[in-house]
């Protein structure tokens, strides 16, 4: 056994696709020598900004006999079966071999040196790289089929222990020289095999192992800033990236002019790591401090005094483009900015993205009064006539109504007028010099400008942060009236595509509509909103079909646009299982629950799906679930229809139990109108009994329960069946040849089901 090194040498490999390059070589490294039977050890990649480089540990010097066997035509085939057959396989009769009335064709191939696999590996390795972006150069570059490589490629190092592997890819010779650093070492080094190779070049001033360089930069950047008496302000990105800029890194501190402070930070700091590569750093206060830190490539005669200072000089261009940008953006309100916003195509089937702040705001007014913008359970919801957020409260202050304490009031007029100017303000920022120049500070920037132009602090929030959640782990807004321009601004965008079919399909999904409506459901999680999916989607899409008429542009889906709400309420409980599959909550009890109907109150329905999945995870809730499959079950062999699902999206009204035989409603003898039917016509069984009587009791204890959104409560009188059911089915008959007690029990059974249905739909319950 013994060890393999490859390094490619070349021009600068830009530092985004060092990484993915390193694991590409190894992937096609192993599957050449795969195809020649050669299973490596470890495996290890090296990049630097010079080379890319790859040791493999344990490679055989030569490679085993391989006995191949390829299957021929039968026995019994036609003659020119078997001619084609030995044409393919260059063999005569005599050397097939024949078992089971099949003809094999077995050859033995003698082992390779692996030094002989590695010189075929190599150029095929170096001809099918994918690089994102590859060039050709040199005289050779006029044919398409010459050799491409990320940059020029100028020299290969392959040494299998410490032979030479022979190696020629468009006149480049394989030798064992490479180069170290471009100015502390300049000269060739020469590789006596992979176990000097890292220490070679680090003599050399190139640090190979991108990890060391990472922890270099890191370490002393941050040692730098607390010498100062600051803080680094952490960003593993930009760490990576300097460690890929870099062979020799070398952190140095800098100052740049306080008054550039003036500037948002959020600028500063963008301007510093975009543009420049640099850490920005931060006092003991936590505010931005006038220091960077750059990353140099090589340790300088005067300590970098010289590096320091003509990076300063470059930074203090940047800057002053930004504040440029800055006080020029300030001094034209957002709301004339605003204006050229009509100029700006949000899509050519939905207007511009003037049209989409105008339906922005209109619904961001909407949800504020009908009182949507309410935190909690059975509290201004539509269908009650709308409820609202003291002025100046955030949601978690809110204070809570109760139905039965009336319609709740209105909500204030000041706070609905605060949303809609917030949502008319919300995308003013895109057209301003900063955002152009950055696009990433858009919201953030038209928060800044809103701030110092004097709007509303929840305006200027509401500018800043409506865009959030952008994705999963993001901050969630609470603030009403930014919870309300946030919720606008993705449902419209959700409605929008969906109306002109411009629907997610598997991967694709270019109008981010998943992002959005996973952030729909976490605004209303996190905020509590009692809100209807239904009924925001309807006037999202109402809103987008009015706007089309306005402009007299009709789709295909201006004449049913409201056939769109049930598909939009399905994807949204799609995306919705996504997210609580990772938060723990099973699928399929999301499924039950939605499978009633009539629910689409995200924070109910997850309230209800919690409480049931702990429920099922109980012994009571395991057997309760056994016995109403095992009653569900024997009704469906019966032909006995469903409880009627109620009105509303998903798929509560696929009959999970055939035809529609009517059951009848029956109480014991005696029971009156409390069973809630007609008398049995014969004294009951002892269990059976029982049965009825809890479920006289459960039936109505869960319903109650349900209403008052205590599903914890209506979880524990669905409890109370449990062991009455197991004594039922242990005990009573119910295919019994009297055809009252058949009926009556078939009747009891449904009860049962039904009782149950009124939390979930178990029949979709697995397990």
């Amino acid at each position: 056994m013994t060890d393999f090194l490859l390094e490619l040498r070349s021009e600068e490999i830009p530092a985004r696709m060092q990484d993915k390059a390193r694991e590409d070589l190894a992937r096609l490294f192993a599957a050449e020598l795969a195809k020649a039977g050669i299973t490596t050890g470890a495996i290890a990649t090296y990049a630097t900004p010079r080379r890319l480089a790859l040791i493999a540990r344990d490679l055989p010097l030569e490679t085993a006999a391989v006995t191949e066997e390829v299957k021929g035509p039968k026995t019994a085939a036609p003659p020119q079966a078997l001619e084609g057959f030995l044409r393919k396989t260059g063999l005569t009769r005599e050397q097939l071999t024949e078992r089971d009335g099949v003809f094999f064709a077995i050859t033995e191939k003698p082992g390779r040196a692996t030094a002989d696999v590695l010189a075929d590996a190599i150029p095929a390795i170096v001809r099918a790289f994918p690089w994102p972006k590859s060039m050709r150069w040199g005289a050779a570059s006029t044919s398409t089929e010459s050799l491409r490589w990320v940059r020029p490629l100028h020299g290969i190092v392959a040494l299998l222990g410490e032979e030479l592997v022979p190696v020629s890819i468009a006149g480049i010779e394989s030798g064992y020289a490479t180069l170290g650093h471009r100015f502390h070492h300049p000269g060739p080094i020469t590789i006596g095999s992979a176990d000097d190779y890292v220490a070679k070049l680090n003599a050399a001033h190139v640090i190979v192992d991108q990890d060391a360089r990472r922890t270099i930069i890191r370490d002393r950047a941050s040692a730098l800033a607390a010498e100062a008496g600051l803080v680094l302000v952490e960003d593993e990105g930009l760490v990576g990236e300097n460690a890929g800029l870099t062979e020799w890194p070398v952190p140095l501190l800098g100052r740049f002019d306080a008054e550039f402070l003036s500037v948002p930070p959020e600028v500063i700091q963008l301007t510093a790591r975009v543009n420049q590569k640099y850490f920005v750093c931060r006092d003991s206060g936590g505010a931005l401090a006038n220091a960077f830190v750059c990353t140099a490539n090589i340790e300088a005669s005067d300590g970098g005094a010289t590096i320091v200072e003509g990076n300063r000089k470059v930074l203090a261009a940047r800057l002053s483009d930004a504040r440029f940008f800055y006080d020029t953006d300030l001094k034209v309100p957002l709301e004339t900015q605003a204006e050229k916003l009509s100029k700006i195509v949000f899509h050519e089937k939905l207007g511009t993205v003037a049209d989409k702040v105008d339906r922005v705001a209109k619904l961001a007014r909407w949800l504020v009064e009908e009182g949507i913008i309410l935190p909690g359970t059975g509290r201004g919801t539509s269908e009650a006539g709308g409820g609202g957020v003291p002025h100046g409260a955030s949601l978690a202050d809110a204070s809570l109504h109760h139905p039965a304490d009336g319609p709740p009031p209105r909500a204030g007029e000041e706070l609905a007028d605060l949303a809609e100017r917030a949502a008319r303000l919300a995308k003013a920022d895109l057209v301003t010099g900063m955002v152009g120049e950055f696009p990433e500070l858009q919201g953030l920037m038209g928060g800044y400008y809103a701030a110092a132009q004097g709007e509303d602090p929840r305006v200027a929030a509401a500018v800043r942060d409506h865009y959030k959640p952008v994705g999963q782990g993001d901050e969630v807004p609470t603030d009403p009236v930014t919870v309300a321009v946030s919720l606008a601004d993705k449902l419209d965008t959700i409605a929008a595509f969906f109306s002109i079919n411009e629907k997610p399909t598997g991967s694709k999904d270019p109008f981010a509509l998943r992002r959005a409506v996973l952030g729909v459901a976490s605004i209303i999680q996190q905020n509590a909103l009692s809100a209807s999916l239904r009924k925001m989607f309807e006037l999202a899409l109402e809103q987008n079909h009015r706007a089309r008429r306005a402009r007299d542009v009709t789709t295909d889906a201006d004449a049913g646009y409201s056939r769109y709400v049930d598909e939009l309420i399905t994807f949204a409980i799609d995306r919705l299982k996504v997210q609580q599959r990772e938060a723990g909550v099973r699928h399929d009890l999301i499924d039950a629950v939605f499978a009633l109907g009539g629910e689409d109150d995200l924070v109910r329905l997850l309230a209800r799906v919690r409480a049931l999945q702990a429920f099922v995870g109980t012994e009571d809730g395991a057997n309760l679930l056994a016995g109403y499959k095992r009653a569900a079950n024997i009704l469906k062999k019966e032909g006995y229809s469903p409880l009627p699902p109620r009105e509303g999206p998903g798929v509560g009204g696929e009959s999970q139990d055939g035809s529609a035989k009517p059951l009848p409603n029956l109480s014991p003898e005696g029971g009156g109108d409390e069973g809630g039917g007609k008398t049995l016509s014969y004294t009951p069984e002892i269990a059976e009994a029982d049965l009825i009587a809890a479920l006289d009791a459960a039936e109505p204890a869960a319903a109650r329960a349900v209403e008052a959104e205590d599903f914890e409560a209506a979880m524990a009188a669905l409890a109370t069946l449990r062991g009455p059911i197991d004594a039922f089915f242990d005990s009573v008959t119910v295919n019994d040849p009297d055809a009252d007690k058949r009926a009556a029990r078939l009747a009891l059974l449904a009860r049962v089901r039904d009782a149950v249905h009124t939390v979930a739909d178990f029949s979709r319950i697995e397990g």
